[in-house]
């Protein structure tokens, strides 16, 4: 009896792993979106710290997103389980905050350019500030632990989704790989792609050939990885954001099925109808967001 006992105790396991395996994978697609925009922001965070305090940096916002994440998904497990026809709702608004914030990035690039800051006059700004650089690095990190705490409540509430109708376990286990997977893979490669140009300063003065090519290669590299990271992530946010509303509401489905219909692949319907959707949802909540800040009184550029 024990042995029996002892080889169904594995036997679910086995189950609850596989199952776990599969969802992590089905979340991941969904979440692209707000992973690659966390990772180019968090890439981006480090900007103007000391290369021998970038490391410790991206440590502490590791440290705080996960701390974001031990109180993201027992919310979103106790969502679930009391009020489990928020998930889809709540999906939906990440989806549209997903939407506007692709759209501001494309607006702000295409007409609100800025000019890169003068270095004299940013020191000039830290001197009279009277901060010290320990000062500036905290304020830093507890900058990008709240950043960080709304994209990863994004990718809880779309990871959420998938595994909702799951038994709890089940849905308590996915979520807990997708957001200690997600906090591992994110800050491992912003701490790669930081010192990119370090690595490839140590192997440009290596003896020989090769490894200063590879050198040079990465320093090259280094500036456009991270110009292609803000790019892709803002691709993949209206993709997902739209995707959201087409899978969610009927008329929208209709509509990705009628693209089909045209002879398009599904794969290419799909993403298609989850641009253009996503495009227009950034476009109507922007427009939304600015018209209340006008009533309120406040200018666009007073609201960011």
């Amino acid at each position: 009896m024990a042995g029996a006992s002892l080889l169904t105790l594995l036997d679910d396991i086995a189950t609850l792993l596989d199952d776990v395996s599969v969802l992590t994978k089905v979340a991941a697609k969904k979440t692209a979106g707000v992973i690659g925009d966390d990772l180019a922001l968090n890439a981006q965070q480090v900007a103007g710290v000391k290369a021998h305090r970038e490391l410790p940096v991206i440590w502490g916002v590791f440290k705080g997103s996960l701390v974001n994440k031990l109180i993201l998904v027992p919310a979103a497990l106790l969502i679930s389980w009391l009020a489990p026809v928020l998930v889809v709702p709540l999906m939906m608004v990440g989806g549209a905050y997903l939407c506007y914030e692709g759209f501001e990035k494309v607006v702000e690039k295409l007409f609100h350019a800025k000019d890169k800051p003068d270095p004299e006059a940013r020191a000039q700004a830290v001197l009279a500030s009277g901060e010290t650089p320990a000062e500036m690095e905290k304020k830093k990190i507890r900058g990008a632990v709240r950043t960080d705490f709304i994209l990863s409540a994004e990718i809880i509430v779309l990871s959420l989704a998938v595994v909702a109708d799951q038994p709890l376990l089940t849905r308590a286990t996915s979520l807990a790989v997708i957001a200690l997977g997600v906090t591992v893979l994110i800050y491992g490669l912003v701490a790669a792609i930081v010192k990119m140009d370090d690595a490839g300063l140590w192997l440009d003065k290596r003896p020989g050939t090769v490894l200063p090519a590879i050198g040079r290669a990465l320093l090259y590299a280094a500036p456009w990885l991270m110009k292609a990271l803000g790019v892709i992530g803002t691709i993949a946010m209206f993709l997902v954001g739209g995707g959201i509303f087409v899978h969610n509401i009927d008329a929208l489905h209709h509509l990705l099925e009628v693209m089909e219909g045209w002879g398009l692949p599904a794969f290419v319907a799909d993403t298609l109808a989850s641009l253009v959707v996503g495009v227009i949802v950034g476009a109507l909540v922007a427009g939304g967001v600015t018209l209340f800040n006008r009533v309120r009184g406040k200018s666009p550029a007073a609201a960011h």
